[in-house]
């Protein structure tokens, strides 16, 4: 099966040329990367993305990317939060190609049915991913940064609490040590509050996740109430890179919304992560 975009055209450009060119704006944006940063040979075992509208989020999501672009990794892992709530609690698929306007990735289907064999959540479900655009956004910018081929893992998570993610982590790690895989966690961080706030929260967020700690992410999470949307799938890549032998998180870039379109009244916190 194809699985069709379902955010072409509102989240990222929906023509080839235009598509590649937004990519080109996000990294050379203030708040991007550049094209010229240096790359490190240093081992990244996963990444934190954020998922929003290109023109609010590309920037900073480019760091990510353009800290992965010389490790060519043959899997990427995409975990992301169900925002409607459809399908299951945890779903990859199989048997099916993820179609962008820069072409199709193909899904590692044997990799799908192996972690859903492993995990005691993880189902097999197309439905779940029909509608979202988390891990969806994440896929124009592999297919134009990395210059492998490359196939994905998809898995969305409806429930993201800690024994979900502790099972997702374990599972994604069982595959991730058989391949040269990337683990991309796919979330935005605080959601329309003012902009000070925003920082203040997901500063205090972030911390723990430098910091690998699981347990204090979620304390952390619960007490100051951070509308992170992706918290479960950030919580199963920290336990997934930590097994397969990270040891710290690194913060690439941090911006909102707000610091982008200088609306600053009602923002969207976005963070670029590596786990090294």
């Amino acid at each position: 099966m194809i699985r069709e975009p379902v955010v072409a055209g509102q989240f990222y450009p929906d023509k080839k040329e235009d598509l590649e060119n937004m990519i080109q704006y996000c990294l050379e944006h203030k708040y991007g990367p550049g094209r010229k940063s240096k790359l490190s040979d240093e081992k990244i075992y996963g990444i934190v993305c954020p998922h929003a509208g290109y023109v609010y989020s590309g920037p900073t999501a480019c760091h990510s990317y353009k800290a992965i672009s010389s490790q060519n990794p043959e899997l990427a892992i995409i975990i992301g939060p169900n925002h409607f709530g459809v399908g299951k609690d945890a779903a990859t698929m199989t048997d099916a190609q993820w179609h962008t306007p820069l072409g199709e990735v193909q899904v590692d289907s044997e990799s799908a049915r192996q972690v859903a064999e492993i995990s005691e959540f993880i189902e097999i479900d197309e439905y779940s991913h029909s509608q979202d655009h988390s891990l969806e956004v994440q896929i124009p910018m592999l297919q134009e940064i990395l210059s492998n081929e490359f196939q994905i893992l998809p898995i969305i998570l409806r429930v993201q609490d800690m024994k979900m993610a502790m099972d997702v982590g374990n599972a994604v790690y069982e595959i991730a040590k058989k391949k040269n895989a990337i683990i991309i966690a796919s979330s935005d961080f605080t959601h329309y509050e003012e902009n000070s706030f925003a920082h203040q929260q997901d500063k205090a967020l972030i911390e723990p996740i430098l910091a690998m700690d699981v347990k204090k992410f979620y304390q952390v999470l619960y007490e100051r109430r951070v509308t992170a949307c992706g918290y479960g799938a950030m919580a199963s890549a920290m336990i997934a890179c930590k097994k397969l032998g990270a040891t710290k998180g690194e913060l690439l870039s941090y911006a909102t919304s707000g610091d982008v379109s200088g609306d600053t009244e009602s923002v969207v916190g976005y963070g670029a992560i590596k786990f090294v």
